[in-house]
Parts: C-alpha cells; structure tokens; sequence
C-alpha cells in the first residue's frame, strides 16, 4: 500500500527504530527491496535520485514504484531523494506521483534554506505529500550530490528547532558524521552521537540519517576474489562505511529513517561478477541479473533487522 513518511517515521520515532529508504534505479533493484519488505513485514522507502531519474525516467520509475507498493501488503513510501534542484522537487510534486518529496537546500543560507523549503512544504502539503529537509551539509559524491571535505558542516540543534518550527517539514536530515558514496572515511568512522541527541530534544519531527550505507567487508572480499586474474583489484579498493554498531547508536540517539544505496549497488556487482566469472556461456539477461536480485534481496533483509523496522509492517 503506498503511504507518506506521516504513516510509517513517527511510530518509529516513538518506537526507536528506523526505516529504511533503498534507492531504486531498474526493475530488478525495486523487486528485491520489496521482496525483503513483503518477507519481513516490514514498512518500506523506495526513493529516486535526480540520477535514477536522468537514467530511467521518472514516470517508468513511478510505474514499478506503484506496482510494488500495490501488490505488497506492507506500508510503501515512494520519495524524491536528495532534490537539490527546485524546479524538479516542484516537478514531482506536481506530477502526483510520489507520496513524499526530499528538498535539500542545505547548501543554501540559513534564511534562503527556509524560504525554499517552506514554498516545497507548502506545495506538497496540498497534495498530502510529505517532506523531508537537510540542514547540515554531508560529505561525500553520489549521484548528482557532491560536497568536498571543506564544504561539510554539521547540524547546529539550535538551527534545527528553528528551521523545522519555519518550514513546517515533515522529517529532517541531518549531518552528524557520515559520508555519501562507499568511501566515506579517510579514519576511523565516528558519528557525532553527542550532537544527535541533542537535535531530538530540540525537534520534534523524525530525523534521517545519509550516507549511512555499511560497505560489507564480506561483500568486499566476494568483489575482489580472483581480481588478480581479473585486474580489477582497485574496484573500491578503499571503501569503508558506517559500522553497524555506529548504526544501532545513531537509531537510539534518535535516527528514525536510514538511507542506503552503495550497499545494493555493490551487492548488485558482486552478484553479476560471480555469475560472469562462473558461467562463461551465459548470455541471457535474466540469467545475471537475477542472481544480483537475490543478493540484494539478503542484503535488504540484513539491513532492515540491523535497523529494527523487521515485524513493523
């Protein structure tokens, strides 16, 4: 059943766990999301980037969204993810298709923030869509998003309270230490934890979390065997994610939705890897994709016990 984030993130909130939001690009990648939702009852975010947009289209993607959401018996959120552009945002809200829209103007001021934020809210409202907002600027390249290490900024609780009381939005994203893309850390992964807790005292509405993918090392180590043979060892040689015990804290402290990505593009390349390295006569589409399907399936399933959501359907 397609629903808003108003129907799934503020029984999170209270009941401290999160959902989470897999970005979709194809068929077989929103296939699996659901599959692992259908299998462990548990509410789901299917979310197109402006990339997966420029790739696929929107309207093919708001099809396979839709379907899913209406064959499943579990709550489905199809959202905008990180619109940085505006006039897109308003695209979607005025196309009708998605349930829940992300406008991120953090890269704007403070007051310039707010005002664009609060025309998105006041548009989507009116369709009863919901929205999420960023205040805080995340390090890391995905997609159309790129902050440099010098750009990033963390979220100010105070500039929370006030951003979230003048724009009237629905979820906010913060930024407390993670990273866009699979190599987020030059160190040692520390989530500013401290900072979290202090933003849920002081805003009422459910918080997010990007950039929060864990870059399996089991995962990896599947990606890099026989890469000698294969001269692709320096495919993602130094990527390294969030831990999931940083993951379990940053749920306690107050993270209500938690969005993934890299997670299930590597799963999907490990998968059609192995189908290719194994089998030297295949041809047949369906034949390796659909084995990069069902690893990513696991890999959904995995995640969603890690954040709790299991059982919340």
């Amino acid at each position: 059943m397609l629903v808003n984030l108003n129907s799934i993130l503020p029984k999170a909130r209270r009941g401290k766990y999160a959902v989470g939001a897999f970005n979709i690009n194809n068929l077989e990648i929103a296939q699996a999301i659901i599959d692992a939702a259908v299998e462990l009852k548990s509410p789901v975010i299917l979310q197109t980037s402006e990339g997966a947009i420029n790739y696929a289209g929107m309207d093919y993607l708001a099809m396979i969204a839709h379907v899913a959401a209406e064959s499943s018996n579990v709550p489905v959120v199809f959202h905008l993810d990180h619109g940085k552009n505006y006039d897109l945002v308003m695209t979607a809200i005025n196309s009708g298709l998605y349930s829940s829209v992300m406008y991120d103007g953090s890269h704007h001021p403070l007051k310039e923030n707010i005002k664009l934020t609060k025309q998105i809210v006041k548009a989507a409202h009116k369709k009863e869509m919901t929205v999420e907002a960023e205040l805080g600027r995340i390090f890391g390249k995905e997609d159309n998003v790129s902050v440099e290490e010098k750009e990033v900024a963390f979220t100010d609780p105070r500039e929370a309270a006030e951003f979230v009381e003048e724009t009237g939005c629905d979820a906010l994203a913060v930024s407390i230490g993670t990273a866009h893309g699979a190599n987020k850390f030059k160190r040692k992964p520390k989530l500013d934890i401290k900072r979290l807790e202090a933003i849920k005292k002081k805003v009422k509405v459910p918080l997010v979390l990007h950039g929060a993918s864990a870059v399996s090392k089991i995962a990896l180590t599947r990606l890099h065997k026989q890469c000698k043979r294969m001269k692709d060892c320096g495919r993602l040689e130094d990527a390294i994610g969030v831990p999931d015990g940083q993951t379990k804290k940053a749920i306690a402290a107050g993270i209500s939705k938690i969005n993934v990505d890299t997670d299930l593009r590597i799963a999907f390349t490990v998968a059609v890897r192995e189908t290719l390295l194994n089998d030297h006569n295949v041809f047949d589409p369906r034949k390796i994709i659909g084995p990069a399907r069902d690893l990513m399936t696991k890999t959904v399933k995995d995640k969603m016990k890690l954040l709790g959501c299991a059982g919340k359907g």
